[in-house]
């Protein structure tokens, strides 16, 4: 009896110390969510930095020497074509032109008096009572003089030109930039007195890969809109055009320059800025996957698959290319595989797991969301 209950003791503690191992390897295989790559149609945007132009921009240099004697508008101040900009000193100018009309004044008599003359002398020559040299003379006399006149009305010209020069119109509607010179400043011909962008538009303007620029022009993205997105990340209110296309490659970086035109009603926009050009591609059948579902190795992606065996197998993937929280993959996976999309920091290659499915389009809906 007491052999049999030793017995019956034993046999019971065998089997209580099997199920706790058991219960040991159970507890001792963690679960981890698991997800699918998948395939979809998706869009994603190229971005290129761009530096902003005005349609108009120019320089507002001095054509004569003189002292500035008014600012009439200030800077950063919008004006009309055809508005005052600047007033320079006219007295010498409006001196040269009053001597040039009085110059063209005392030719035009000179040139009265010798038609008298040789007419006078036409006569006498007819009447045989002058040589023909001295006739001759007459009419040389007259052609110098008609020749005196061209050349006193081209200095009246000059000295008119001059006298406009003092004053400074704006050669279209723009903005004013600085203003490096105040009244009072005395300034020889050529200096700047300001610039003036027209900003009601502007270009972007924005290098483009040999590769990316053989793929626009097969999908006329000349045609389609495009976007500009700010420095502080912000979108432009309104959409643009790739206008042109540079006609040739830089050799030292393989790239073509594009011109891109954006309305700029409210100018918030300004020359020399910079920017980042957005054009949309569409791709079709794109394999996805969670950015968080991999890791980097040596300038090398790599991701968690789980195998049959709910085995943790490490595999290389190629990146096409980088979504908001998603890749896009361009091999190494296929929609079958089923690889690890949280806890890679805490596995390792050959760790048995216990994956709990995860929907590959749930995961992109909640990472849309984020």
């Amino acid at each position: 009896m007491k052999r049999n209950s030793v017995l019956t003791l034993c046999i019971s503690l065998l089997l209580l110390a099997a199920c706790n191992t058991n219960d040991d390897d159970n507890k001792s295989i963690a679960k981890y969510p698991v997800t699918k790559p998948v395939k979809r149609d998706t869009i994603y945007f190229s971005e290129y930095i761009a530096e902003i132009h005005s349609v108009q921009n120019i320089e507002i240099r001095t054509r004569v020497k003189g002292y500035i004697e008014a600012n009439h508008l200030d800077e950063g101040k919008n004006v009309r074509e055809g508005q005052m900009m600047f007033s320079l000193s006219s007295s010498f100018y409006r001196e040269e032109l009053v001597k040039a009309k009085a110059m063209v004044k005392s030719a035009i008599a000179e040139l009265r008096t010798a038609q008298l003359e040789l007419q006078n002398k036409k006569l006498l020559f007819s009447k045989k009572i002058i040589s023909k040299t001295e006739l001759e003379k007459a009419e040389a006399n007259l052609e110098a003089l008609e020749a005196k006149l061209e050349e006193s009305k081209s200095h009246e010209a000059t000295a008119k030109l001059h006298l406009s020069y003092t004053t400074i119109k704006a050669p279209f509607d723009g903005t004013i930039n600085r203003i490096p010179y105040k009244v009072g400043s005395l300034i020889d011909e050529g200096t700047l007195l300001t610039t003036l962008s027209n900003n009601k538009q502007v270009f972007a303007y924005f290098n483009v890969s040999e590769k990316e620029y053989l793929k626009y022009t097969q999908n006329k993205v000349t045609e389609q809109e495009i976007s500009l997105q700010l420095a502080d990340n912000s979108i432009h209110k309104h959409k643009g055009k790739i206008q042109t296309i540079e006609g040739e490659f830089d050799r030292n970086t393989g790239t073509i320059a594009f011109r891109a035109i954006f309305p700029n009603p409210e100018m918030v926009l300004k020359h020399g800025a910079s920017a980042k050009v957005l054009i949309k591609n569409e791709l079709n059948n794109a394999l996805l996957i969670p950015q968080k579902a991999t890791f980097e190795i040596q300038d090398k992606f790599y991701v968690y698959v789980v195998d049959e065996n709910n085995k943790i197998v490490t595999r290389n993937i190629q990146i096409g290319r980088r979504l908001p929280h998603l890749f896009l993959v361009d091999g190494g996976l296929s929609t079958s595989d089923r690889i690890l999309y949280e806890g890679i920091q805490n596995v390792k290659e050959g760790d048995i797991i216990s994956p709990e499915m995860r929907e590959p389009l749930s995961i992109i809906q909640d990472l849309k969301e984020q």
